[in-house]
C-alpha cells in the first residue's frame, strides 16, 4: 500500500525518545543497555530486584520533546537525566515536509477549479497550534517552505504568525508561484494565527472555530486553502465554515473524524503513526523495568513475537530518542486509517505475566481535552498497558499550567516508572526536581 512506500521513503528521517526517573520504590534492575541493534542480554528473570530511588526509574518524555521553547535547543540534561531516560515522538521536520508537500500536490492536481474567485491568487489561512512549540513550528515551517512563501529569519524560515497579508506586503512571509499548466499562479498566506484561547491554553479548536468564521466574513472567496498545525483545529474550521464552502482544508495527526472526513472533502492530513508512538513509550518502560536489552520487542523481537522494522520508526542514540515515521491520509488511502485507535499488529501480542510482572506507571497528558492525545494517544496506551502488563494511572493536566499536573505526582515512590507529556517543552526540571528530592 502507499503507506508502506511513504514510510519506506521516509526512513531517513530522525526521531526521538527519552526516559526519566522518580523517588523510591521496589523495581526491576535499571542498567538496561540503549544500543539500537544488539540482541536481548538479560531476561526479566535475570534481573536484580532492588529498591531504585526515584531519580533513577525509568522515565519517558513523549509528543514534547525537552527543548528550548525559543530556540529549539534540545534540553540534553533533561533527555539524560538517568540511565533509562528517553524521548518518545515522532520525526517533526520530515511530517512537516510531508504536509506541505501534500498541500502543493493538491493545489496543482485540482488547479481548475481551486481559485475561487478566479484572480490567479490562491490564498490560504493557516492556524498555528503554539508559536513556541517545536511540532507547530515545524509544520508552519514546512507549510511555507513548500508553498514558496517562506521568508529566512535568524537563517531559519521564520514561522511568526502573520496576522493578516490580504495585500501580499507582510515581511513575515512572501508571495510565492506555482506554475502549472503553463500559468503560473501566484500563492498568498492571507492570514495566520496561534490559537490560544483566554485562558492561555494553545491548539484550542474552538479559538480556530471562530478565526475562519472571523477570517471568512473579511476574505470570502480569496480563501481557496484552509491549512492547519493539527485536526483538531482544522475539525472545527472545516465544520464551521470550509465544509460548506467546499474549500479543502489540511490539518495533522490522522485523528479518526478527520480521516473520516476526507470523504466529505476535508483534503488531507499526516498520520504520525500514534500507534507506533505510543507502543514505544510504554515498551521502553517494560524493558527497563525487566533489565533487558531496550530494544527488546522493538528492533529485536521479544519471546511473543513483537517487533518492529524500519520503515515505522527510527533511533537517534546522540538524542537518546525513538522518532515513528510519517506517512500522508488522503483521498487516495485514507480507508486504511479509519480507526486510529486499532493498535499496531507487529506489535499487538500479549506478554507473560510469569516473566513479566505487573509494574505501576505514572504518565500524564498536558491536557485532557487534546484531541489527539485524549482521542487517539491515550486509547491506544490503555490497550497497549494490557499488553505489556503495565498498571497506568492517568493525569490529565488542563493545557495551561504545569502545576495542574506536578501537583498530583505526590508520592511518586509508589510508582516504578515515570512518562511525561510536558505542557511547556523547557519545563522538564519542573518534573525532574520532584524525582531528584
Amino acid at each position: 500500500m502507499k503507506k508502506a512506500l511513504a514510510l519506506t521513503l521516509a526512513a531517513a528521517m530522525s526521531l526521538s525518545l527519552v526516559a526519566c526517573s522518580g523517588g523510591t520504590s521496589t523495581s526491576q534492575s535499571s542498567s538496561a543497555s540503549t544500543s539500537t541493534g544488539s540482541t536481548s542480554t538479560g531476561s526479566s528473570s535475570a534481573a536484580q530486584t532492588s529498591t531504585v530511588a526515584n531519580k533513577d526509574k525509568p522515565l519517558v518524555w513523549f509528543n514534547r520533546q525537552p527543548s528550548n521553547s525559543s530556540t529549539g535547543e534540545l534540553d540534553m540534561t533533561a533527555l539524560n537525566f538517568n540511565a533509562n531516560t528517553y524521548y518518545v515522538g515522532f520525526d517533526a521536520n520530515q511530517g512537516a515536509e510531508l504536509q506541505g508537500t501534500m498541500v502543493k500536490d493538491y493545489i496543482e492536481a485540482n488547479i481548475d477549479t481551486i481559485d475561487r474567485n478566479g484572480d490567479g491568487i490562491i490564498g490560504y489561512v493557516l492556524a498555528i497550534g503554539d508559536i513556541g512549540h517545536n511540532d507547530s513550528i515545524a509544520r508552519t515551517r514546512g507549510v511555507r517552505n513548500a508553498l514558496g512563501t517562506a521568508v529566512e529569519a535568524n537563517g531559519e524560515t521564520d514561522s511568526t504568525p502573520v496576522g493578516t497579508n490580504t495585500d501580499g506586503t507582510s515581511t513575515i512571509v512572501k508571495d510565492g508561484s506555482l506554475e502549472v499548466n503553463g500559468t503560473t499562479y501566484t500563492v498568498r498566506e492571507l492570514a495566520s494565527q496561534e490559537m490560544k484561547n483566554s485562558a492561555g491554553a494553545t491548539w484550542d479548536a474552538a479559538t480556530a472555530g471562530n478565526a475562519i468564521n472571523t477570517w471568512s466574513a473579511s476574505f470570502g472567496d480569496s480563501i481557496d486553502v484552509v491549512v492547519s498545525n493539527n485536526d483538531g483545529m482544522g475539525m472545527s474550521m472545516f465544520n464551521a465554515w470550509s465544509k460548506d464552502q467546499g474549500v479543502p482544508t489540511f490539518g495533522y495527526d490522522a485523528n479518526s473524524d478527520a480521516v473520516a472526513a476526507i470523504a466529505e472533502g476535508y483534503g488531507g492530513t499526516i498520520s504520525q503513526h500514534a500507534d507506533v508512538q505510543a507502543y514505544l513509550t510504554l515498551r521502553v518502560l517494560r524493558n527497563a523495568l525487566d533489565g533487558v536489552d531496550i530494544n527488546t520487542g522493538i528492533s529485536v523481537a521479544d519471546e511473543a513475537g513483537n517487533v518492529l522494522s524500519e520503515n515505522e520508526y527510527v533511533y537517534n542514540e546522540e538524542e537518546r530518542s525513538y522518532y515513528a515515521l510519517n506517512v500522508a491520509v488522503t483521498a487516495e488511502n485514507y480507508q486504511d486509517y479509519l480507526d486510529s485507535t486499532v493498535t499496531f499488529a507487529p506489535v499487538s501480542n500479549q506478554l507473560d505475566a510469569a516473566e513479566h510482572p505487573t509494574k505501576k506507571v505514572w504518565l500524564n497528558i498536558y491536557n485532557a481535552a487534546d484531541n489527539f492525545l485524549s482521542a487517539t494517544y491515550q486509547p491506544l496506551l490503555q490497550k497497549y498497558d494490557d499488553l505489556l502488563n503495565l498498571e497506568v494511572e492517568y493525569i490529565g493536566g488542563d493545557g495551561q499550567t504545569e502545576s495542574n499536573i506536578t501537583n498530583r505526582l505526590g508520592n511518586p515512590s509508589q510508582y516504578d516508572a515515570f512518562a511525561i507529556n510536558m505542557v511547556k517543552t523547557d519545563n522538564a526540571a519542573s518534573y525532574t526536581g520532584l524525582l531528584s528530592q
